[in-house]
């Protein structure tokens, strides 16, 4: 996601505007894209401020509200899988992909990893000549 555009550029874009010039004509002049200065000027329009707004998501999620609950089932049963979890979450009326339980579990310093050391288990030796 790109950073927004600072806002001394903000004030001089909108300030040229102000003095009578087209929404074009300001995008040319300041090498900016016309929607840029059609969307500044409609957030001075909304919020009174040249302020970019947050961006990325606002809230934790669907998981979020469940985070408790998995945080709870980890801590009765020991261990369980991604799956079986997303199976739980399904009574519950979620609906969500393993992967996203996976990264809840990250998030909240939990591991799914069935190894107390946090290491991947080691792939099995052959026998010699086998």
């Amino acid at each position: 996601m790109g950073k927004p555009l600072p806002l001394e550029l903000r004030r001089r874009v909108v300030a040229y505007v102000d003095e009578g010039h087209g929404h074009r004509e300001a995008a040319r002049h300041f090498r900016v894209s016309p929607r840029f200065v059609n969307n500044l000027i409609n957030l001075r329009r909304q919020t009174g401020s040249l302020e970019a707004r947050r961006q990325g998501h606002v809230g934790g999620g669907k998981l979020e509200p469940h985070a408790e609950f998995l945080r709870l089932r980890l801590a009765e049963t020991g261990e369980l899988t991604l799956d079986e979890l997303c199976v739980e979450l399904e009574v519950r009326g979620v609906s969500v992909h393993r992967s996203n339980v996976g990264r809840l579990l990250n998030r909240l310093g939990l591991s799914h990893k069935k190894n107390s050391t946090g290491q991947r288990a080691a792939a099995g030796r052959r026998a010699p000549g086998a």
